[in-house]
């Protein structure tokens, strides 16, 4: 049943232009149910944020798809991603790059990064890795990203992120006000330099950290 509603989900983010084919592979393989608190199985594979705890979501497939559509993963990349949540855009991410490949994920919230977990596991993902902290200063003990996405809302791009992707690289953040955001696509050249580009208006939780909104907020 799982499958059914699972591809029904994907066909109509496919016929709404959220995804491509490529990201609609992936999705396949990872059936949202998987991450979202039983109390609200029922509503798993709508296209709407649900509620996993401790104030968080877990994102719409939609936004999801989107972002992993612009962020352009290949086999074998390293990311960087700020924001476990319940672990599904992990795992999406986990089956782009494969088993060559390695996904960092950075929560500071310890009951989620303990329900991300357990998920990862459960499913067999062994190229994921889980870091407690703040994620606005990403992971330098990992050297630099192909790629780095961010699922809460920060005020401005975190300069430790910059400086993490590697040249070529991507990332994938939303900037803007406390629930209300832009999307932005960060692209760093050969050289270094940064371009951005506004992808679409999103709503995430704020992204809470030293380059991100204070707890206190």
């Amino acid at each position: 049943m799982g499958k059914e509603e699972n591809e029904r989900m994907i066909k109509y983010l496919l016929d709404s232009n959220y995804i491509d084919e490529r990201t609609a592979e992936a999705m396949r393989k990872v059936l949202r149910k998987e991450f979202v608190p039983k109390i609200y199985s029922e509503h798993a594979y709508s296209d709407a944020p649900l509620p996993i705890g401790a104030g968080q979501t877990i994102s719409a497939p939609g936004i999801v798809g989107t972002m992993t559509m612009e962020l352009k993963a290949e086999k074998g990349m390293r990311i960087l991603e700020v924001g476990s949540g319940s672990g599904y855009q992990a795992a999406i991410l986990a089956e782009i790059v494969g088993s060559e490949g390695r996904i960092y994920t950075v929560e500071r919230i310890p009951e989620l990064i303990d329900m991300a977990r357990k998920n990862i596991e459960r499913l067999g993902y062994g190229n994921v890795e889980f870091i407690y902290g703040d994620g606005t200063l990403g992971h330098p003990d990992r050297g630099l990203y192909d790629r780095i996405i961010v699922t809460a809302g920060a005020p401005e791009v975190p300069r430790p992120l910059i400086e993490q992707l590697k040249p070529g690289g991507k990332m994938i953040i939303p900037v803007g006000p406390m629930f209300y955001q832009n999307l932005l696509l960060i692209e760093k050249d050969e050289k270094g330099n940064v371009k951005e580009k506004n992808l679409l208006p999103v709503m995430f939780v704020p992204l809470v950290g030293k380059y991100g909104y204070r707890p206190e907020q």
